[in-house]
């Protein structure tokens, strides 16, 4: 229950902040192989974010996530991302984030998004997480919505 609590605390919080600044909202759902410690395992999840733009070149944004793999490892991440915006539809951009559940690491990584329509996109993402004595890579692509 706290989980989701804390969750739909974040989400509403990304939500709300189109009201105070101009930019882009999204939603989307994701996939990702995640690898360290000796193991794999392949996470699906869906993430909410909103992009504050920074001029006409770069951005900044809030993010919540919740991911899910087949063993029942529920990750809730709240985070943000920073980049700058490659063409017409491209953002590259750096992305941090804190594990709020059960496990509480802090994470880095870096991705790129690319419109394909002024609605859809597609993503690409990697992240390393940094945990006590172990550190996990994750690799994965997303589609989603913009608003």
């Amino acid at each position: 229950m706290k989980k989701l609590l804390i969750l739909a605390s974040a989400a509403v919080a990304v939500i709300a902040t189109p009201a105070m600044a101009a930019g882009e909202g999204r939603v989307e759902g994701r996939g990702a192989l995640g690898w360290g410690g000796g193991s794999e395992d392949f996470f699906a999840g869906v993430a909410a974010g909103y992009d504050i733009d920074l001029g006409e070149t770069a951005f900044v944004g809030p993010e919540v996530s919740y991911d899910t793999n087949f063993d029942g490892a529920d990750l809730v991440n709240l985070g943000g991302r920073l980049g700058a915006k490659v063409g017409e539809k491209g953002k590259l951009y750096i992305a941090a984030g804190y594990e709020v559940n059960d496990i509480e690491e802090i994470n880095a990584g870096v991705g790129y998004q690319h419109s394909f329509n002024d609605k859809v996109f597609g993503k690409v993402e990697y992240r390393r997480y940094f945990l006590n004595g172990t550190d996990l890579n994750a690799a994965g692509v997303g589609i989603g919505v913009k608003f």
